[in-house]
């Protein structure tokens, strides 16, 4: 990582904290001195800016390294498209650990805004998050869904309020569509926004800006068009392109990809991999792990990771559909689809947890039967568990490895 000064022991220690009071032990003119001083190092834009860890979902967490220069060109993007001004008052919800506090703190600071801090303890209090837009008359709500979801089914939004809303962005998992319908019927006025992007590749690589409220709730939401600089790639195994239509698995190249993972070489190795284009600027593509498919509109469509698409009883089934169909059920807050092993003619198991909005309103055999209105049978979920509150990763989203540790400690009935 690069090193700003050498500072000495003495440069260190160079005060202490009382209160609100600050005692330096040095003078005007020895801080005067210490700043003059040469530096040992200059930075350069291909400088390593942070580390970010993965949340882990599918092992143990790889540290992300960023450059100055994965940032910069997102930022410079963003901040003209979504016209932020020095007028803005931007929230800073996510965690300093989660990419999306990249772009709230150098965002806020390239356009001369406020940035709000989201207290931690607000995270599940969706009346109070609301508060918190209407009190300090924010005008950019950017958050991961599974906040959304949860003050959309506490009703914490009424129709027409935070009046001083311009932008509602989200990013980091999929925003069931019913939920969307509900914050955009609320906030005609705001511009929603669905940011897609790993880790890997600097805060998001797509966007998709909605032009008018969808009208069913099962309308998928693309995760649009790369942001410039980025390219989404869909292709097969032998990293060919997928006509449009057809799945395939989702390739980034761009600006935005990060040099590796810190000190993991074969990690690296193995997720980004050598485009196969001849003529490209960029020598590298990243493998997402998510499928997708090019639309007839030209955008692209997020359908689930590729280790969510499971064999069961014969049938090749999507956990990410079966999950779509649950989250348009209004008696439960939250829910999560996974699948577990089981071996055999039966493959995997489909589990759903769920947390109703009224314990008193849901029962499974109600939500199977609801289910099969949207959902082969085959396709239904054949586990169920019933809980307070999902868990959730570092990150404020859903912890599906732990719904799945979950699963197999549970005893099958």
């Amino acid at each position: 990582m690069a090193v700003l000064a050498d500072l000495s022991e003495s440069a260190i220690d160079v005060g202490i904290v009382e209160g609100s009071n600050f005692r330096s032990r040095f003078s005007k003119d020895d801080w005067q001195a210490q700043s003059s001083a040469p530096l040992k190092h200059a930075n350069s834009t291909e400088d390593a800016a942070h580390l970010l860890f993965t949340s882990g979902s599918t092992g143990t967490p790889k540290g992300v390294v960023i450059k100055h220069s994965n940032v910069i060109p997102f930022i410079e993007w963003a901040v003209g498209y979504f016209g932020m001004d020095a007028s803005d008052r931007i929230t800073g919800h996510p965690p300093l650990h989660f990419d999306l506090s990249t772009f709230d703190i150098y965002g806020a600071q390239a356009a001369g805004a406020e940035l709000h801090l989201v207290p931690a303890s607000l995270s599940l209090i969706p009346h109070k998050l609301a508060e918190l837009i209407q009190s300090s008359e924010l005008t950019q709500w950017f958050s991961v869904p599974s906040t959304m979801t949860y003050m959309a089914k506490f009703d914490a939004l009424a129709y027409g309020n935070f009046r001083s809303l311009k932008r509602v962005l989200w990013r980091g998992e999929v925003l069931p569509t019913p939920i969307l319908i509900h914050w955009m019927q609320r906030l005609p006025h705001a511009q929603f926004t669905n940011l897609y992007g790993p880790t890997e590749a600097t805060i998001a690589s797509s966007y998709y800006t909605l032009r008018e409220c969808p009208n069913n709730d099962t309308d998928p939401i693309p995760i649009g068009s790369a942001c410039p600089g980025e390219e989404l790639l869909v292709l097969d195994s032998e990293l060919q392109w997928v006509p449009p239509g057809e799945i395939g698995d989702l390739y980034i190249a761009g600006v935005g990809l990060s040099p590796g993972y810190w000190r993991d070489d074969e990690k690296t190795r193995a997720a980004f991999l050598d485009d196969p284009r001849s003529g490209v600027s960029a020598p590298r593509i990243y493998k997402t792990g998510d499928l997708a498919r090019i639309g007839d509109d030209g955008l692209v469509y997020f359908l689930g990771r590729a280790d969510t698409q499971i064999k069961s009883r014969g049938y090749r089934i999507e956990l990410g559909e079966v999950e779509s169909a649950l989250s348009t059920l209004a008696c439960l807050r939250e829910c999560a689809v996974v699948g577990v092993e089981t071996g055999g003619f039966e493959g995997w198991t489909i589990c759903c947890a769920y947390a109703p909005v009224e314990r008193s309103d849901v029962n499974t055999a109600e939500l199977k039967e609801q289910l099969r209105e949207s959902l082969p049978a085959y396709m239904l979920p054949s586990r169920w568990l019933l809980l307070d509150e999902l868990p959730k990763n570092a990150n404020g989203k859903t912890d599906r490895r732990a719904l799945r540790e979950l699963f197999a400690e549970i005893p099958q009935a």
